[in-house]
């Protein structure tokens, strides 16, 4: 389940399955699609209830599903990251407590992830035979370095929120994550967008100068200051 409550210029979005320590199935997956892509604030915060950030995959599923099925599962999955990653405004994961497997590839899909002094992570897809398939392998190693990566993904090891800060798995730690969106909030949106735009632009070094030069330009022309 996903609860979508807007407050302000923040959508929050709230993995809402403490049960099952906000794991997500197929049908959580689709619903935090759809509710990524009706999302119309400058900024989504996306957290979890209760004492876990997500689980990642519900292995319950996952243990029904057959090859073909299986990618299914996993293209859902991508499809989720891409949609957090390409959302048109800035997204701040909150992490309290684990971030574990798809979890760790959710928050690896936002633009900033906050942790509380109480979050831990793990890519634990290699201890069961797998590995995390919802873009993982390729935003870990973008955000954290190769090596770091490969020694999270390769060991499957747990570590805490101030590891994770040294690694840069994570941008800030604080007791109360949900003021970040609400100080992203308080920027003007087209310049946050723009920002984003830019910095996620892997263009080469003359071409992201004359794209910079444009959105610069543009921004000036419409006031933005």
């Amino acid at each position: 389940m996903i609860r979508t409550t807007v407050e302000g210029d923040v959508c929050v979005l709230t993995l809402a399955r403490p049960a099952q320590r906000n794991a997500l199935d197929s049908g959580a997956l689709r619903d935090l699609e759809r509710a990524v892509a009706d999302a119309t604030e400058p900024v989504i915060y996306l957290h979890g209830e209760g004492t876990a950030f997500c689980a990642g995959a519900d292995l319950a599923e996952v243990r029904t599903l057959d090859g073909d099925a299986a990618a299914d599962f996993a293209a859902l999955g991508q499809r989720v990251g891409n949609a957090l990653e390409g959302y048109d405004g800035a997204v701040v994961a909150g992490i309290d407590g684990a971030a574990r497997g798809g979890g760790v590839e959710l928050a690896l899909a936002c633009d900033i992830r906050v942790a509380t002094p109480a979050a831990t992570f793990a890519e634990t897809g290699v201890t069961l035979g797998l590995f995390g398939a919802w873009g993982g392998t390729t935003r870990l190693p973008r955000v954290v370095g190769e090596g770091e990566a490969l020694d999270l993904a390769l060991s499957g090891r747990t570590v805490d929120a101030e590891a994770a800060l040294r690694m840069g798995l994570v941008s800030r730690l604080t007791d109360d994550p949900r003021a970040v969106a609400d100080e992203l909030a308080a920027v003007d949106g087209r310049a946050l967008r723009t920002l984003k735009e830019r910095l996620r632009d892997d263009a080469d070094q003359a071409t992201g100068d004359e794209r910079e030069r444009a959105a610069f330009a543009e921004l000036v022309d419409a006031g933005a200051f």
